[in-house]
């Protein structure tokens, strides 16, 4: 009897160290429950504009032209005067803006805070690329005359486990709803141009399309996704599933779109145009091998695998507190050095 039980508890904490090693929900929803997460601060979200931080998005005065934008957002609170920028996010800022010189690049950022001291460097050097526009949005004015807006007034966020990630996932959309383009998370390095792109996103694997790097155009069908997809964060958002709110919604909206549930299926005939790139357009590496960016072991073979790439992601909730040095050869060095030059070149030791 003591056997079975025994081997009842090495197969239950096998299968448990299974889920928690491959399911990026299991975790994050682990997490709350045993209240070991940093809580998110959002007090800013409610904040109005501070004289001494970033100008206010003006539509009328930053101009986002049709189809020619990419979108960034911080959606992060930060102390009264302490708006930071680290060099990795600064990176895929640059790296955007160089690889597409004919498209505004915006980071908008929902913190009224004043830019600190250590990150003044960093805005000064993005600032020098003629087509990047940093701002401030308040997200309530942001969201004001919207689909999203009784709905964002009833205080759904604030009963969100993750409020700060699941606002990114609604700025994301909503941004593209009313100024159409491409939005990109802030630990995504672009290696080649998008202009050319339109309606699209990438598979994050071929269970889920991911919403790291998406876009829709001003035509009616661009129009229809993204009215789509804002119908489905009103209807299914959900505080309590970390990826619902962000792949779950492109993903469904795809599924009906292209009448299928399986993404190997959604081809561009088969979805009225709108294309899904392979996992190895944008992710490259999957999330439980993030490693890999940040090693010298199969370097080879890596930069072969991120050569077909037109951006990589870097999964910077896990990677995020991996030291690199920028003397060192490993592959996410190696693509920093050469697609953001400004900002690789001005870290001292640590990238």
């Amino acid at each position: 009897m003591k056997k079975r039980l025994l081997l009842y508890f090495l197969c239950a904490l096998t299968l448990f160290i299974l889920m928690i090693s491959i399911d990026n929900d299991f975790i994050y929803h682990t997490c709350q429950y045993a209240n070991i997460c940093e809580m998110d601060d959002i007090t800013c979200y409610e904040e109005t504009s501070a004289s001494n931080g970033l100008p206010d998005f003006d539509p009328e005065l930053d101009k986002p032209m049709t189809d020619r934008n990419i979108f960034f957002h911080e959606t992060s609170c930060f102390n009264e005067y302490d708006l930071a920028l680290n060099a990795r996010q600064a990176c895929a800022v640059e790296s955007a803006a160089k690889m597409n010189p004919n498209m505004n690049v915006y980071l908008l950022s929902v913190s009224v805070a004043k830019i600190s001291n250590q990150s003044r460097k960093i805005f000064n050097l993005l600032q020098t690329y003629p087509n990047v526009r940093i701002r401030h949005i308040n997200p309530e004015r942001y969201i004001k005359d919207t689909p999203l807006d009784q709905w964002y007034r009833s205080g759904v966020l604030k009963r969100s486990y993750w409020p700060r990630s699941h606002m990114s996932d609604i700025l994301r959309y909503l941004t593209l709803w009313k100024y159409a383009g491409i939005y990109l998370d802030l630990d995504v390095v672009v290696t080649t141009s998008l202009e050319h792109l339109t309606n699209f996103a990438g598979a994050e694997d071929w269970n889920q399309v991911a919403a790291g790097v998406i876009g829709f155009d001003a035509t009616a069908f661009g129009r229809r996704i993204a009215n789509a997809c804002i119908r489905d964060i009103r209807a299914n958002f959900r505080g309590d599933i970390w990826g619902n709110n962000g792949p779950g919604v492109i993903t469904r909206m795809l599924q009906k779109i292209c009448s299928t549930k399986y993404v190997r299926s959604m081809t561009a005939t088969r979805c009225h145009g709108f294309k899904v790139f392979p996992p190895s357009a944008f992710y490259p590496v999957h999330y439980y091998q993030w490693k890999v960016y940040f090693e010298t072991k199969d370097k080879n073979a890596t930069m072969k695998m991120l050569e077909k790439a037109m951006a990589i992601h870097v999964w910077n909730k896990l990677s995020k507190y991996e030291k690199v040095f920028v003397n060192s050869d490993v592959p996410y060095v190696v693509i920093a050095r050469k697609h953001c030059p400004k900002i690789f070149n001005n870290c001292e030791e640590v990238f």
